[in-house]
């Protein structure tokens, strides 16, 4: 009988995946705005307030979703959708919830030079009569929602449910380095409802351990991945922090200072603050960055950036994020962004203007994660941080 449960439990554990999902960083979409002479009409042209990502209010009546700081994103992999598989980049995205991509019923500029999803050239494909309308800083994708086989890495998704886009928002997706977005936070900020992909792998038991975990390569070398079910312990040094969540909906949790030299220079009561892998900067309320530009010499400089020396990357102090009883530095070599084709370095903090009533938030973008391996734990409603190695 022994020798059956164990045959039948190895069974059960080839069934059970680990799958590690390559990402790629891209060259973003500021850079390509810039290379084409674009970028300060584009930025005078589309006024965006990245808070409109975390509080629909500021957006419109849809639900709101990407892109923070929407001009420097870079991390992207590669998924598949339907029978022949269809191959589509996208922006693993902890910061919202929805997967979806271009399809052949989109005519916008921005579908044009992105990779469309064909629905009838898959076998696997179920329609529905749902539309899913997404806002951004800068417009709204709308689509319908349907039904196919997702493919992550070595995880075969069935049934999953996505938005094709008829319509994207002007300029800016034309520029993008993906095609679409695969949302990894909570289902209760889903547009339309729709039942996001991690989810559907913990229920389908796809997934040795419902977790998945990111490593953000510094560099512009390849490395950086998504792993989903699992932990590599070889990409960060000492043991993970565990974080209780503050709120189920995006990997939230409770910040209890912001401290330099000693000193709190922001959050000096306690906030909120989200993980989030779609952002690429560390965001805060106007107040607290500016207090936090102020310690670090940034002044006005290029469109929508603040201008640091950069030989002062050299002897700025570190920025403690204090979490949990834990302190999480912030080196100057990371908040300060070294522009290598203009010899320029610019602030890595933006402001967000929040609604009055909505407290301190902050959020954690990829020049945190970059520091920190994250372990986003769907079973304990936890996220797990350690030091790179």
């Amino acid at each position: 009988i022994m020798k059956w449960l164990l045959l039948l439990s190895l069974v059960a554990l080839s069934q059970c995946l680990v799958t590690k999902v390559p990402l790629q960083k891209r060259k973003s979409l500021r850079q390509n705005l810039k290379e084409h002479g674009l970028l300060e009409d584009f930025l005078k042209k589309h006024p965006y307030n990245p808070a409109s990502k975390y509080f629909p209010s500021l957006g419109d009546q849809f639900a709101t979703e990407p892109l923070t700081n929407y001009m420097d994103i870079e991390y992207c992999g590669t998924i598949s959708i339907g029978t022949p598989a269809q191959d589509f980049t996208v922006l693993f995205d902890t910061g919202s919830s929805n997967l979806w991509v271009p399809s052949v019923y989109c005519s916008s500029a921005a579908c044009s030079n992105h990779n469309r999803f064909n629905p009838s050239a898959s076998s696997t494909y179920q329609a529905t009569n749902q539309n899913v309308s997404i806002q951004y800083g800068t417009g709204s994708m709308t689509g319908i929602l349907g039904y196919d086989t997702v493919q992550v890495g070595g995880l075969v998704d069935t049934n999953q449910i996505f938005g094709l886009s008829e319509t994207e928002p002007g300029s800016f997706l034309y520029y993008s380095p993906f095609d679409g977005i695969l949302g990894l936070a909570y289902p209760s900020i889903s547009s339309s409802g729709a039942t996001p992909v991690f989810d559907n792998m913990m229920s389908e038991g796809l997934v040795s351990q419902d977790l998945f975990s990111v490593y953000l390569s510094s560099d512009d070398q390849s490395g950086s991945f998504v792993m989903f079910g699992g932990i590599d312990s070889s990409y960060y040094s000492g043991n993970l922090n565990w974080i209780p969540l503050s709120a189920e909906s995006y990997w939230q949790i409770t910040l209890d200072s912001i401290t330099m030299n000693g000193q709190a220079i922001a959050c000096s009561s306690g906030c909120q603050a989200i993980i989030d892998t779609g952002t690429s900067l560390l965001a805060g309320p106007t107040t607290g960055i500016s207090n936090i530009d102020y310690y670090i010499g940034a002044s006005n400089g290029a469109p929508s950036s603040l201008q640091v020396s950069c030989s002062a990357m050299s002897s700025l102090p570190e920025i403690i994020f204090n979490i949990n009883g834990n302190a999480f530095p912030v080196p100057a070599s990371a908040y300060i962004l070294n522009a290598q084709s203009s010899g320029s370095c610019s602030s890595g903090f933006e402001g967000l203007n929040l609604p009055t009533a909505s407290g301190e938030l902050w959020i954690l973008g990829d020049i945190f994660i970059r520091l920190y391996y994250a372990v986003f734990d769907r079973a304990n409603n936890q996220v797990g941080l350690a030091p790179v190695a």
